[in-house]
């Protein structure tokens, strides 16, 4: 997979994200690290272009947004979809799941990130 340039501002900044998850986050990184998640490999707090998505897994070239309850308002909708547009552009396919659904129901939310992965293998 070819690398981009990344910011160091963005790589600070990056870096920084990485010792403050949210609970939901780190929820959610504890079921997928160290390959924990049927051998694949995520990366958290990924530079992509300028972004900083919460998770990828660059194998399959998937990203994990957790959102919270800003994302549901106003311009972060519009900002949101701008990005995921723009990742989509890049061959990234984008998930995105709530705080709570990744508290509460992260089983699903695995369940849901390995149908994507057949899928896109399928195709």
């Amino acid at each position: 997979m070819p690398h981009h340039a990344v910011p160091q501002t963005n790589r600070r900044h990056a870096r920084q994200m990485r010792k403050t998850m949210t609970d939901a986050e780190l929820k959610f990184w504890n079921a997928v690290r160290a390959h924990r998640l049927m051998g694949l490999s995520f990366r958290r707090q990924l530079p992509i272009d300028g972004y900083i998505v919460d998770f990828a897994c660059p194998e399959y070239k998937l990203v994990i947004e957790i959102d919270g309850s800003t994302h549901g308002h106003g311009q972060q909708i519009t900002r949101d979809v701008l990005r995921d547009e723009r990742l989509s552009r890049l061959g990234w396919h984008v998930i995105r799941v709530t705080n709570e659904e990744a508290t509460r129901h992260l089983d699903d939310v695995c369940t849901h990130i390995l149908r994507a992965i057949e899928r896109a293998n399928s195709d």
